[in-house]
């Protein structure tokens, strides 16, 4: 079966025009909503459904969307508290150094010696660069910025992650 990824989830409904509020867990707003693009609408104790956007824009924090064939409001408040979701196939490659959360998320790290730190958790984006939370066997989770001088090597194949320890990194 083709694996399926989250990129936003429905919170609301927006106007009485069959648009929803969504908040987004995608890089690519631009890409995943736009006009023609396909959605899978993943609902609790409901089965999967494929839904083709009509139209996307930003306002506020969330982006906007609607359906074709969903032109008024009953037609999505069913769907409040869905998942979008898009496939695999459609996810594309990403430039060199760029990874998907979900090929970072579970990776073990180590230092520059070999010594086993923990493992990837979850990632951050508060602000220039992301941040990696290492869940330590021991102590506090460690928060490393994703920087060429502290993130060495990523093999992916391999599940893990080689960092370098700058001094104060690991207190």
């Amino acid at each position: 079966m083709t694996e399926l990824y989250n990129v936003g989830k429905i919170v609301n409904t927006q106007g009485i025009k069959g648009e929803v509020r969504v908040i987004s867990r995608t890089d690519f707003p631009e890409k995943r909503y736009k006009k023609g693009s396909k959605l899978l609408l993943d609902q609790p104790g409901n089965k999967m459904i494929e839904l083709i956007v009509a139209s996307h824009r930003k306002h506020k924090m969330f982006d906007i969307l609607s359906f074709q064939d969903h032109s008024n409001i009953n037609d999505v408040e069913k769907y409040r508290d869905g998942i979008l979701k898009v496939t695999s196939d459609q996810l594309g490659d990403l430039p060199e150094n760029e990874y998907y959360l979900h090929q970072i998320i579970g990776l073990s790290v180590q230092d520059e010696e070999g010594q086993e730190l923990g493992e990837v958790t979850e990632v951050l984006s508060p602000g220039a660069n992301d941040v990696w939370v290492i869940k330590r066997p021991k102590g506090k989770d460690l928060l490393i910025p994703y920087i060429e001088d502290i993130v060495l090597n990523v093999d992916l194949e391999n599940k893990h992650v080689t960092i370098h320890v700058m001094e104060g990194l690991l207190d």
